[in-house]
């Protein structure tokens, strides 16, 4: 009765997988789930009518499913989950005594046999591969940088964190060394902070993030909450010294309700405000950002508004924008302060309107009095001096949402624009217009006028949206056996365009690719090339055995999506109506966590991201040109684009059970040498643990170190240890900045997607300093704590 059972049972499942299998084959796919559902059905009608030739039939299916597994994929076990686990798993107990005995004893085989040496010996083969497979991991790429460490470098944040990248120069690299590869396993807690900035699930935006990296400087901590709040704190207790509270303005149609990071500006001791005919009144300052558009200066010993700058320590950002859609204008990034001005972008509402959309200008304003200096208009970019009063910056221009960089002694500040929203449109652009020249442009300019220096387009006719995200780097390197100064670009597509930063060009070679033109939308253009560094980590191009799964279902799901779909091979596939796959999508290989460069050693460390998403183009008709459109399911696109041709659909390439249908790892870090620019190592990096499924209660308890997202960036010592949190499993960990080699690792009571800092504390400790609040979309815990550690 057993067997008929399990003969049911596998004859449920092969039929199962001949329905999916058959789906596949008929679209152009592989036909091996055809072969694999057949051997099932063979094995279900053969012990039905007990015959222990069904056990034969099913140790061929195995080896058959393991050669066709190697030839796919070779020895990557995450992989082999889906074309092995349920195979593997009716093998074992097809194996088991109380199934092989009834078989002899139906076929008079006396004494009847408890082992099958066939099937028994084939699963004892699997079982041995997969326990040797537990030990061997066929991705990472070991190496080792051995370059010399030159402490004569410039420009380093010191003893304290004074900037959001540690210092104008966006390096997030710090010179103490107290902690070190071989100490830091002794790591511990020395406080946490709890900000009290907690989301409202009912009224607060989904994608609610604290993303915020400390300052350590004016001896506090400062940081900014979701809520842009600031809060000053004791450094070696976490004591509140101060907090800022401005009023909540909370609403779930806020695009992002985050903030990464304030500044800080101190007044020269004997200060002569030549350009101000009033003093400072703080002469010490901290300024915020705010997703409500608004420039707040505070005094930073007091937590007062600094009643000399703007209004009453107040601009707002909406100042000349002209008309402004509820929450389409915002600041999520961290202003840059350099020499005596505090210059800012903007963030924008990303596809919610078709025009419209506030202007992408770059404004300096004095810091002590709040007077516009100068203004960078990418629609006038000749025109420097500050607007009048009573006219508008021209709206629908591309915006730079980063936070910028500065060579203070070039006097040059390096702003990373993106595009224009509706990113993935452009039937209506002006191919000769400002905008579409400066659309995900990295552009250098005057630090003292804002007067155009040079610029790099680090992608072509964007229609993917392919911002350039992060804050560019600044240093020296020695390439090639010539000294350059460069700055550093990250990229969404996955490119690290390095470039001379006093001209433009580039450091190192940079390739134009030819890519497809046809297709797409009507009346859609696309650029014939998109540059290529010779620098990048973008993914290698998917392909059909590329898709994944936890169970052979959910991965012929993915593959027949991935033959549904149109797809190019590479990152610059055309939207369509019918979907594409766009690799890497819109979250980027880089983002808004940028990298960390070691100038002293000349080292790069990154976490590039590897996930693909669809992109719909849904065609508005004048009839719904303004009206909200929903999935099937009832839920909003949000990505609308409001009297446009086509609204958006923009969702991860994921099963139904919400796991990414590409093959881990998702998240790598990796390890360069500037002065050659290889990679010298590459890893995986995050565990399973902590996951958000829709296939499990809670959370997934166990850690397996497959590579996870990770949304935040890492930092790097002079002690060569790597720190990075951001991965989705709330994990924070350190790294030999050699190697790669994980050194220590702790949980954090909540998701740390956010990028760490450090400083030397008036105890003469070295802290480790990191937010843990959380990130809406990536699902992974909220919280509101700031944790500190130091060595035991």
């Amino acid at each position: 009765m057993l067997n008929k059972l399990t003969s049911i049972v596998i004859a449920i499942v092969g039929i199962a997988m001949l329905y999916m299998g058959g789906q596949l084959l008929l679209i152009g796919g592989s036909p091996f789930y055809v072969i694999m559902a057949i051997g099932l059905l063979a094995t279900a009608i053969t012990l039905f009518r007990n015959k222990k030739i069904a056990l034969s039939i099913y140790a061929i299916l195995m080896w058959i499913v393991l050669l066709w597994t190697v030839y796919e994929v070779g020895f990557d076990k995450w992989q082999w989950i889906p074309r092995g686990d349920i195979i593997g798993l009716i093998g074992v107990w097809l194996a088991m005594p109380w199934v092989v005995r009834p078989l002899y004893k139906a076929a008079k085989v006396s004494p009847p046999r408890k082992f099958h040496p066939f099937l028994g010996t084939t699963v004892v083969v699997v079982i041995a591969m997969v326990i040797g497979m537990m030990f061997y991991d066929p991705y990472p790429q070991a190496g080792d940088i051995t370059t010399k460490r030159n402490t004569t470098t410039d420009d380093v944040a010191g003893k304290d964190w004074i900037a959001y990248g540690g210092s104008t120069d966006g390096q997030r690299f710090s010179p103490l060394n107290q902690i070190t590869k071989e100490n830091v396993n002794n790591l511990e807690v020395a406080w946490t902070y709890h900000t009290g900035d907690i989301r409202d699930a009912d009224k607060d935006a989904t994608e609610y993030t604290f993303e915020a990296t400390p300052l350590k400087v004016n001896n506090s901590v400062y940081l900014c909450t979701p809520h842009n709040e600031v809060h000053a704190l004791n450094p070696e207790t976490g004591e509140l010294k101060w907090k800022y509270q401005p009023a909540k303005d909370r609403s779930y149609l806020q695009q992002h309700q985050t903030c990464r990071g304030v500044s800080y500006y101190q007044a020269p001791a004997a200060e002569n405000n030549a350009a101000d005919s009033t003093p400072a009144i703080c002469r010490k300052r901290i300024f915020n950002a705010t997703t409500d558009a608004k420039l707040i200066a505070l005094d930073a010993d007091t937590g007062k508004l600094c009643a000399d700058f703007g209004n009453n320590g107040i601009i707002d950002l909406a100042a000349n924008m002209g008309t402004i859609r509820p929450h389409a204008l915002m600041q999520t990034a961290a202003p840059l302060v350099a020499g005596n001005l505090v210059i800012v972008g903007g963030s924008v509402m990303d596809n919610g309107f078709n025009s419209g959309n506030p202007s992408g200008v770059i404004r300096a304003y004095d810091v002590n009095s709040g007077r516009l200096v100068w203004n960078f208009d990418p629609a006038n970019p000749e025109n420097t001096q500050p607007i009048a009063n009573g006219e508008n910056y021209p709206q629908d221009t591309p915006v730079a949402w980063a936070t910028l960089s500065a060579d203070l002694k070039n006097g040059l500040v390096y702003v990373p624009f993106g595009n224009a929203s509706p990113d993935e449109l452009g039937i209506n652009r002006d191919a000769d217009s400002n905008t579409e020249k400066f659309r995900d442009t990295l552009v250098a300019l005057d630090l003292n006028t804002g007067a155009f220096k040079w610029r790099f387009q680090s992608s072509k006719h964007d229609l993917w949206d392919r911002d350039n995200p992060s804050q560019p780097s600044l240093l020296d390197i020695d390439y090639q056996g010539s000294k350059q100064p460069v700055v550093i670009l990250p990229t969404k597509t996955g490119n690290l365009f390095v470039l001379n930063r006093l001209t433009g060009q580039p450091v190192y070679p940079i390739n134009q690719v030819d890519v497809s033109t046809k297709g797409g939308v009507a009346g859609e253009k696309f650029s014939p090339t998109q540059p290529v560094s010779k620098l990048n980590f973008i993914p290698e191009p998917l392909s059909e055995k590329s898709m994944w799964g936890l169970t052979p279902f959910d991965q012929m799901a993915c593959r027949i999506e991935f033959k549904s779909l149109r797809y190019d091979g590479n990152p610059w596939t055309p939207a369509t109506e019918k979907g594409s796959i766009i690799f890497p999508g819109n979250i980027g290989v880089f983002n808004w966590g940028s990298v960390a460069v070691d100038p002293q050693r000349q080292i790069l460390i990154a976490s590039p991201v590897r996930l693909a998403y669809k992109y719909n183009l849904i065609k508005r008709t004048p009839e719904n040109a303004d009206k909200r459109l929903f999935t099937k399911e009832g839920t909003p696109y949000w990505n609308e684009n409001f009297d446009g041709d086509y609204a958006i659909q923009i969702q991860q390439l994921a099963s139904g059970l919400g796991i990414p249908c590409i093959a881990p790892p998702w998240g790598r870090m990796v390890g360069v040498d500037l002065t050659t620019g290889k990679t010298e190592w590459l890893r995986r990096v995050g565990t399973t643990k902590n996951l958000k499924t829709t296939f499990l209660p809670g959370r997934f308890p166990i850690g397996f170190p497959m590579g996870m997202v990770a949304h935040g960036g890492p930092l790097v010592t002079a002690g060569d240890v790597v720190f990075h949190g951001a991965t989705a499993d709330n994990f924070f960990r350190a790294y030999d900045i050699n190697n790669g080699k994980l050194l220590w690792e702790t949980e954090l009571p909540a998701g740390g997607q956010a990028t760490p800092s450090t400083y030397l504390g008036a105890d003469n400790q070295q802290y480790v300093v990191i937010a843990a609040g959380g990130h809406g979309s990536l699902g992974t815990k909220g919280g509101d704590a700031v944790v500190a550690y130091r060595l035991k």
